[in-house]
C-alpha cells in the first residue's frame, strides 16, 4: 500500500456552496486507486434551526404566501449537508461521485471502476479530487479523505 493523501478537516458553515481541491501524485506503476471518504454529522438535528433554513428557502423561491411553510415544512426533514466528489487524472476528468452516502469506498482501475468513476490507465503524474460542498446545512462538519495505491484496504 502506497498512501498519496490524508485529510482530516472540518468545514464551517461559511463554506457552504464552495468547492475544495485536493492535488496527489500517482506512480507509474499503480493498478489500483482507492478513495475512502467520510464526513460527520449527515442531518442537523435542530428542529427549530431547520424550520428557520427551510423558511428562508420558501421565501426566496416562493411569492412568500406559501402555505407550506405554516402547514408542511416538516415534510422536508431532515435537512441533510451533502458534500459529493469529483476525480480528475493528468488528462482531465475521470468521474464523479454524486451521492447522497455520508461515507464512500471508492476505487479505480484500469478494468473496472466504482460507479461514476471511469476505468481506463492509471496515468503516472498530478491527480486532484474535488469536493463539492453541496449544502452545508450544521454549524460545522468534519471530514476524512484518503487516497491510496494497491489492493490492500487501510
Amino acid at each position: 500500500m502506497n498512501q498519496l493523501l490524508e485529510i482530516e478537516e472540518k468545514l464551517t458553515s461559511a463554506q457552504n456552496q464552495t468547492h475544495i481541491t485536493y492535488s496527489f501524485a500517482v506512480s507509474d506503476s499503480c493498478c489500483k486507486l482507492n478513495i475512502d471518504f467520510s464526513y460527520s454529522p449527515k442531518s442537523l438535528d435542530n428542529e427549530a434551526l431547520s424550520k428557520e433554513i427551510i423558511g428562508q428557502s420558501l421565501r426566496k423561491y416562493s411569492d412568500g404566501n406559501d402555505p407550506v411553510m405554516e402547514e408542511g415544512w416538516r415534510r422536508f426533514l431532515p435537512l441533510k449537508n451533502l458534500i459529493t466528489i469529483s476525480v480528475d487524472d493528468p488528462n482531465g476528468f475521470r468521474g464523479a461521485c454524486h451521492r447522497q452516502d455520508s461515507e464512500q469506498h471508492l476505487f479505480l482501475a484500469t478494468g473496472t471502476a466504482s460507479p461514476g468513476l471511469m476505468p481506463g490507465a492509471l496515468l503516472e503524474g498530478q491527480w486532484s479530487i474535488t469536493l463539492s460542498i453541496h449544502a452545508l446545512v450544521t454549524e460545522t462538519c468534519s471530514y476524512k479523505l484518503s487516497v491510496w495505491e494497491g489492493d490492500e484496504a487501510l
